[in-house]
């Protein structure tokens, strides 16, 4: 099964939409709870970052019968330096961003936490392209 979501850079009244879906179509198919609320977690991480960082994005849920996988792709500012952003706590959000208690760094070590595979390649000018695995089944 495959779904598409796009996202728009600082439309925060959305942000949560697409990982609410796939909350509820994971629930309709009867996946584990806990590896539901990984997914979920990390899906409502990556989508808030797009939200809060890039101009706008695409999500593509591909979910079968061993694993969910999960690819955001987003046109923004890029990430300068991976290895920084994966560290908890370090955020370039901006101030708008933080008074609206988003941008507290812990968005990509949250995901880090919850997916089983986790790639993120980016373009600085260009975008970040994020992909998530989470198997169904012990590997």
């Amino acid at each position: 099964m495959d779904f598409i979501f796009n996202i728009e850079g600082g439309d925060f009244t959305n942000a949560g939409f697409a990982s609410s879906e796939v909350k509820k179509i994971l629930k309709k198919l009867n996946v584990d709870p806990k590896i539901t609320r990984r997914v979920v977690v990390a899906l409502y991480e990556a989508e808030v970052n797009v939200v809060a960082h890039a101009y706008r994005g695409v999500i593509h849920v591909d979910i079968d019968t061993d694993h969910i996988g999960i690819v955001l792709d987003d046109e923004g500012p890029g990430i300068s330096s991976i290895e920084q952003a994966m560290q908890e706590g370090f955020s370039t959000a901006s101030p708008k961003v933080r008074e609206m208690g988003f941008g507290a760094g812990m968005g990509l070590p949250n995901i880090s936490k919850n997916a089983d595979v986790l790639n993120i390649t980016s373009e600085v000018g260009k975008g970040t392209k994020v992909e998530i695995i989470t198997y169904l089944k012990p590997q």
